[in-house]
């Protein structure tokens, strides 16, 4: 059985991207095209990439063994692009300058934060402080500084207390006072869990 030629155009994107190759990669890529026409492959192949007979059949041999994971690896270990974290100066301090009005933290456990910004609106911050970062950033920065999100929501309604809205407006007049002097303010939920 007589082998059906490639027209020109295939031969010539062949070639192309035969030369693209390393040498190994050439050697298996000319083995496989060889492999899959059969019978009469290896010395047509040979002619449209311009190649040795031994560089298929040895193409062929590799292919025969598994790649080994060094192989398999198309970086250096260390390669590639840079984190923008790692890279940006200045950006883990606008971050935290961010959110700096914006954290709070669980009574029960120091090491918690966590911001009541979306992670867009942090975007959105940063890139005002000159640093245009996408949402995946900040969420690496996010869990670098171990920042949590928090949502608010309750379980069930609670009652309805006579002048409950006085007593709030009085906890941020005093939230105020104190700010404007200079001072810490804390929040607590002091309330008792059943």
């Amino acid at each position: 059985m007589r082998i059906e030629p490639y027209n020109s155009e295939i031969e010539a994107q062949m070639r192309n991207f035969y030369q693209s190759l390393s040498e190994k990669d050439r050697r298996r890529y000319a083995a496989i095209e060889a492999k899959k026409l059969g019978y009469g492959g290896i010395s047509y192949i040979r002619h449209v990439l311009n190649c040795d007979d031994r560089t298929i059949t040895r193409g062929m041999t590799e292919l025969e063994s598994p790649l080994s994971a060094q192989e398999k690896r198309l970086r250096q270990s260390g390669g590639g692009r840079k984190s923008v974290i790692s890279t940006r100066e200045g950006l883990d301090e606008a971050f935290l300058g961010v959110l700096e009005n914006h954290t709070a933290g669980s009574p029960m456990d120091e090491k918690v934060k966590w911001t009541n910004l979306t992670r867009e609106t942090i975007a959105e911050r940063l890139k005002e402080e000159s640093f245009d970062v996408s949402v995946t950033v900040v969420d690496q920065l996010l869990e670098k500084h171990h920042f949590r999100r928090r949502q608010a929501f309750k379980s069930e309604a609670g009652k309805q207390v006579a002048h409950r809205d006085e007593q709030f407006q009085n906890i941020e007049r005093l939230k105020q006072s104190h700010h404007e002097q200079g001072n810490p303010v804390m929040s607590m939920d002091v309330k008792k869990k059943r």
